[in-house]
């Protein structure tokens, strides 16, 4: 039976505009005059916990964002094997050309935009060539443009690098749960810049965010309404009943830069509320009507450029000393805060009871979000997805976007939490774990972060995956899909071999070869991190923490949920940068190697590589690659022997009684008798 979503009516008694104009402008208490609460208020009195994990930013209709012309894929379940986008394909892949779209802003500054990388690459050598471009990272074949080797599912999409096929089948949501995600934030989402990039022919309806949103939205709402183990949750109340019924609670929120268009905003709120969402992030990508927004790829520098043609000489996020579209100061930040629109809009979210995810705000507007907290007697604040910025290499912790701690301070204060983002980097050392760093951009750089959450931050976390958000994931720490590859190709050689030989073993399913490469595989991260040592309590635990975060919203609060006073930023150790590691590996025709890295049929470029000691490669020198094969029998299984002629180098089984042999150690007996046959 479907279930109608209305309006909850303890929320239809909302203040007026003006009434919430003026709570954010009054005076604000100081953090000295506010007691702190002994306990979270709730809705109810302590009702019994609710078991599972959260996962608090999951893109799970974004085939229809970018006007649906990206993903392959449906979260119905189309998991049927695509064409491997070809320039006439229908996702993907950018249009052929893009030069058209820096018409907007035909004056620069005087700065030389064709010396910009991104520009370079996306707007000045065509669309094919710029498609292959979005996919690579390293340690990746990307499965944009021509993803030729990446056509068939499961075995070649969705892996932990995929960014243009589906990972959110309904199918992997259920496997999620199965395995103990109870709580889902749906994040509704599309961004009008990235649609505009695409072929025309792809896209099903004008590049509209909001149109995009609306659609995802009924999608939600179409799930929900046939779908016996998932529900929509309206309340905190409300979630527990669903998880307790044994269910999967989704709560909505909207991710759009151009939140609400230009219409009326407090009718479009009511409009969105009164159809279940209960989160929004008022910034996105980009500066908008409500604020200004965390600078990070400059792909989005790009395409705030194209919405205001301003170029920044304060600092050179985007170029050697200046800054495409945002207005940044010395240090790169963001001078823009939140808009006297964007101060009302969130007082009146906080009215309705409504959950504020400052992700992606700049650090302005998140203190001018916090203000108004503050006067709501610390109002619980949230970041559905984040980095923390202390324990991420430099080059990602020089982004706005990543969170330093004195944010998650406000969220500690608030009472709110943390959605760490599983797309793992390249991260620093955290010396308090006893997890060791050798694995980048596997659970093992993933533990380093989430450690360094809980130990030195002291925050309530929960997961941030962002799948099907247009970024990769986490690494396997096993196979040959990408292993350990987050640094560099002779050292991440290395650390997949350090898995080999050290451990902990594999988990035994698609996650230790694939990654993280859709929902269904959240539940492995959890087993991962835990068969590594790490202490997973509080992340097991998080569908609780978020819902006695938005009983905190909807209910009565006294002062602050936590001085967050012992938060510590040491035990990050020094970062030692790429060049200088790759340097301690000996080298061979130019080319940095891990020595007896390789395992048999892996692939490899010189014999020094292979534990075998013998690649097959005819000349590594020129660039072209083989295979380590095995060279003595002590390189294959005890039940194997090191094949001659027309299997050399390739380990055989040895043979049963009574076949043909050449010598005994082509036998299980050891014995080849003198007819020619094992004994």
């Amino acid at each position: 039976m479907q279930r109608c979503i209305g309006p909850d009516p303890r929320r239809l008694l909302t203040l007026s505009l003006v009434s919430a104009l003026a709570l954010t402008q009054g005076c604000q208490p100081t953090e000295e005059d506010v007691p702190v609460e002994a306990a979270v208020t709730g809705e109810v009195a302590q009702p019994a916990s609710v078991p599972g994990f959260a996962e608090m930013h999951h893109h799970m209709f974004a085939e229809e964002a970018f006007s649906g012309g990206w993903f392959h894929g449906k979260h119905t379940g189309t998991l049927v094997s695509c064409d491997g986008g070809f320039p006439e394909s229908d996702h993907a892949r950018v249009r052929m050309d893009l030069s058209s779209m820096l018409n907007v802003c035909p004056n620069a500054g005087g700065v030389n935009l064709s010396g910009i990388p991104v520009l370079s690459q996306m707007f000045g050598i065509g669309g094919a060539v710029a498609s292959e471009i979005i996919g690579q990272v390293e340690g990746t074949e990307g499965d944009t443009g021509l993803h030729l080797g990446r056509m068939n599912v499961p075995t070649q999409w969705p892996r932990w690098d995929t960014i243009a096929h589906q990972q959110a089948w309904e199918g992997w949501l259920q496997q999620a749960h199965r395995g103990g995600m109870s709580l889902v934030t749906i994040s509704l989402v599309s961004n009008e810049f990235l649609c505009k990039a695409l072929p025309y022919q792809n896209i099903k309806r004008p590049c509209d965010e909001m149109m995009d949103v609306d659609v995802q939205l009924q999608m939600a709402r179409d799930f929900d309404a046939r779908t016996p183990w998932a529900e929509i949750a309206l309340s905190p109340a409300h979630a527990r009943q669903i998880i307790a019924s044994g269910k999967l609670a989704m709560v909505l929120s909207i991710e759009s830069s151009k939140l609400f268009g230009t219409k009326n905003w407090q009718s479009e709120l009511t409009r969105v509320h009164n159809l279940g969402v209960r989160s929004i992030q008022p910034v996105h990508q980009l500066d908008n009507r409500f604020g200004g927004a965390a600078p990070h790829n400059a792909i989005f520098q790009v395409a705030q450029f194209l919405e205001n043609c301003h170029v920044d000489t304060d600092c050179g996020l985007t170029g050697n000393g200046f800054t495409l579209g945002f207005d940044v100061d010395a240090n790169c930040k963001n001078t823009k805060g939140l808009t006297a629109e964007g101060k009302a809009l969130v007082a009146e979210m906080m009215n309705r009871g409504m959950l504020v995810d400052v992700a992606h705000m700049s650090e302005r507007s998140v203190d001018d979000t916090f203000a108004i907290s503050q006067g709501r007697n610390y109002y619980p604040l949230y970041i559905s997805h984040g980095h923390f910025r202390e324990v991420m290499h430099p080059g990602l912790a020089a982004n706005e976007k990543t969170t330093p701690a004195s944010i998650v301070r406000y969220l500690r204060q608030t009472g709110g939490m943390f959605g760490l983002r599983t797309a793992h980097d390249e991260t620093r050392d955290y010396t308090r774990t006893p997890v060791a760093n050798n694995c980048q951009g596997s659970t093992r750089s993933l533990a380093q972060a989430y450690e360094f959450g809980r130990m030195g931050l002291k925050v309530n976390m929960g997961f941030g995956a962002d799948l099907n958000g247009f970024i990769q994931q986490t690494r396997p720490r096993f196979g040959d899909h990408g292993a350990c590859s987050a640094g560099f190709p002779a050292e991440a050689a290395a650390q997949a071999h350090q898995q080999r030989v050290s451990g902990p073993a594999p988990l035994g399913t698609d996650f230790d070869v694939y990654g993280l490469a859709h929902v269904g595989l959240l539940p492995d991260v959890v087993r991962d991190l835990k068969q590594l040592g790490v202490n997973t309590t509080g992340l097991e635990g998080s569908a609780e923490t978020f819902i006695r975060m938005w009983e905190r919203a909807t209910g009565t609060r006294t002062g602050m949920a936590d001085a967050a006073t012992n938060i510590d930023t040491t035990g990050v150790a020094t970062y030692v940068p790429k060049a200088t590691r790759e340097a301690a590996y000996p080298q061979m025709c130019g080319h940095r190697y891990a020595p007896a890295s390789k395992q048999m049929g892996e692939s490899c470029r010189f014999a020094q590589e292979c534990i075998s000691g013998a690649c097959n490669a005819m000349d590594g020198c020129s660039g072209l690659t083989g295979s380590c094969v095995c060279s003595t029998d002590s390189d294959c299984g005890s039940s194997q022997y090191c094949g001659w002629g027309l299997n050399a180098g390739k380990c055989q089984n040895k043979k049963a009684r009574g076949a043909l042999c050449a010598s005994g150690r082509e036998c299980l007996s050891n014995n080849c008798r003198w007819t020619m046959t094992c004994g």
